[in-house]
């Protein structure tokens, strides 16, 4: 029961710091604010994330769970590559381009610190592209090329410049339909 409601207050506390950093950026967003929004004590956020730009690092690796813990269980069950990717790009795809990954990297996009956006890169894309370069070694073996360059290729893809659109505001957010479409293309 304890771990239940541990993971209730992270969750209260996450949609807190979403909406504090939607209403006052990441500059704005405080421990103090973000803890009242959430009901929460501020030692609580202190205890439970170290610093605002721990609490936002979590963020990320909460954004990225479910595509690493699927990306984690195709590397160690050995899994065909084409199916993997099959069943991780259209998640991948929409979590990249969901509303949090977009607040954050807006957020980011505004701090001039560079501080979010390094929390971004640390805790997204440093995690998941190695992964996704241990998949490509197969079908990269197959083909004559470097696993590191057949996942730039197929992220490039996949992704192209509808992330930066997205965060831009000229691309609304995509379908399942669009983004599965736009998965099987990449692949």
């Amino acid at each position: 029961m304890q771990k239940f409601r541990k993971l209730a207050r992270h969750d209260a506390i996450k949609a807190a710091a979403y909406s504090v950093l939607a209403d006052k950026g990441y500059a704005g967003a405080s421990m103090l604010n973000i803890a009242k929004a959430a009901n929460a004590s501020n030692q609580t956020l202190y205890r439970w994330y170290g610093n605002k730009k721990g609490l936002f690092a979590q963020l990320v690796k909460d954004n990225a769970a479910e595509t690493k813990c699927m990306l984690d269980i195709a590397i160690a069950g050995q899994l065909d590559a084409i199916k993997t990717l099959e069943s991780v790009a259209p998640v991948f795809l929409a979590m990249l381009l969901g509303e949090r990954a977009i607040l954050l990297n807006r957020a980011a996009a505004a701090e001039p610190t560079g501080e979010l956006g390094l929390a971004i890169s640390m805790g997204g894309r440093d995690v998941i592209q190695p992964l996704f370069e241990s998949i490509m070694q197969t079908p990269a073996k197959e083909h004559g090329i470097d696993a590191k360059e057949l996942t730039r290729l197929f992220l490039g893809l996949l992704v192209g410049d509808l992330q930066i659109k997205r965060v831009i505001g000229v691309e609304r957010e995509p379908s399942k339909a669009d983004i599965d479409e736009r998965s099987m293309a990449a692949l």
